[in-house]
């Protein structure tokens, strides 16, 4: 792998962006080998899988020349980018061990999505999250679709409209981190859990994971296709293609207002 760090140890899978120069910011390419090793993890014997991200951030969303590309894409192209992004949010939800993301400073918009998704978040109180996408025009779809689950209707559409930032200790509240815990004993922390849930039974875990997503799966199905399709459609909008500029050329947007 190219852009993913992944070691197996002690039964902890340690699944790592390794992106530090781009503050991991998500690609084509870091999408297909984080689905691979959530995928493979159960496989290959892992018990536990720790979810984390190398140098200044957690993960910053999606890569700046992602969004360049966007503008010159096709409407097939926006479904296709859609979907996988769609994919690598069901690899983690439906992955069969329990998995901890271990979250040491900003993990903004897909980011934050990776790290409410897993089973376990443990923040330090650096970490910074958001679903910055209504600021540059995007529909904040696949992840909202998980959102409404996690913590209901009012606050996701508080979180999601306003794109704002919010710190760790906002998060613990939210119920999106489970704990904060300080820088130097982060990793500590998250080895501990790991030690802990390699103490219950495999078996009653794995089962555990699989009731609780077949209770909200007819739901979530049907929330994540039409997801895929308001990303699809947002992204052909005059509002998506100013957001992108704006924000790439770091000045305020000029939204049309007559829609």
């Amino acid at each position: 792998m190219k852009t993913v760090t992944v070691e197996d140890a002690g039964g902890v899978r340690w699944v790592t962006m390794s992106r530090p120069e781009r503050r991991n910011a998500l690609i084509g390419e870091m999408q297909d080998e984080l689905i691979a090793a959530f995928d493979g993890a159960a496989g290959a014997g892992a018990r536990v899988v720790v979810l984390a991200g190398e140098g200044e951030a957690f993960c910053a969303g999606l890569d700046l020349n992602v969004l360049r590309s966007m503008s010159h894409r096709s409407a097939e192209e926006h479904r296709v980018a859609a979907d996988h992004i769609a994919r690598l949010f069901h690899s983690l939800w439906a992955c069969d061990v329990p998995t901890i993301a271990m979250v040491h400073r900003a993990a903004i918009a897909g980011g934050t999505g990776l790290a409410m998704l897993c089973d376990f978040t443990i923040a330090s109180p650096e970490a910074l999250f958001g679903f910055t996408e209504a600021k540059i025009g995007f529909v904040p779809a696949l992840v909202g679709a998980y959102l409404t689950a996690l913590v209901g209707d009012k606050v996701a559409r508080g979180l999601l409209l306003s794109a704002r930032k919010f710190n760790a200790d906002e998060a613990l509240r939210l119920g999106l981190v489970n704990e904060v815990v300080e820088m130097d004993r982060l990793r500590d922390r998250v080895m501990d859990l790991a030690g802990e849930l390699m103490e219950n039974s495999p078996e009653s875990m794995r089962a555990t994971k699989r009731l609780l997503r077949a209770q909200q799966a007819g739901r979530l199905d049907a929330a994540l296709a039409l997801a895929v399709e308001a990303n699809r459609v947002s992204r052909e909008t005059e509002d998506f293609r100013e957001g992108v500029a704006a924000f790439l050329e770091k000045r305020k947007p000029k939204w049309n207002t007559k829609s």
